[in-house]
């Protein structure tokens, strides 16, 4: 299958603001500036559909993408340093808590984004702790591939699938459009 139309819907700040449709989500989730919306544009082939910034802590919403008219994309904000109050940030972090373990939503899949070159951080083996209590589908993505020399591009993801054994890892570069066709396979 192939994504056709991508629209943004509406950014949810609490319960009431989810759509009561029964369209099924995909969840993307990761340290703030990891690439989440760039892997989103990559992923529809619209460089501004999910907006993007250098500044840590730029979504601040749960961002809903309607994808084909017949499911949600889900671009979650950022864990970790953001530049914003600590009260914001637990706010936020209690925002992707419900989201994901408490509203009783199920996420088709969720797929974890990391920093390929950085591998995963402390941040990133807590949210994978929690997803393991909750069963849900989860895919690793290595992102910013193209950051990488080539001669550390098999450690790294040697090392990455090591730490995340029995996850299906993605590598993954917005930039160079690589990874889409695994990642698309994911979905559908």
């Amino acid at each position: 299958m192939k994504i056709t139309s991508a629209k943004f819907v509406k950014g949810v700040k609490g319960s009431s603001d989810m759509p009561a449709d029964k369209m099924f989500q995909v969840a993307f989730i990761g340290r703030s500036n990891v690439g989440k919306s760039s892997v989103i544009n990559a992923l529809t082939n619209q460089n501004n559909l999910a907006k993007t910034s250098s500044s840590p802590g730029r979504t601040t919403e749960i961002n809903l993408f309607l994808i084909n008219n017949s499911f949600y994309l889900v671009d979650l904000p950022g864990y970790g340093f953001a530049k914003t109050s600590l009260k914001n940030r637990e706010k936020l972090r209690k925002l992707i808590r419900w989201y994901l373990i408490e509203s009783g939503l199920n996420q088709k899949k969720v797929f974890l984004i990391i920093d390929a070159e950085l591998g995963p951080t402390k941040a990133d083996m807590e949210v994978l702790a929690n997803f393991e209590e909750t069963n849900k589908n989860i895919v690793v993505i290595a992102n910013k591939i193209d950051k990488l020399k080539s001669s550390d591009y098999e450690r790294a993801i040697t090392g990455i699938k090591k730490i995340f054994t029995g996850y299906r890892i993605i590598p993954f570069s917005a930039k160079k459009k690589i990874g889409i066709k695994e990642l698309t396979s994911e979905i559908f």
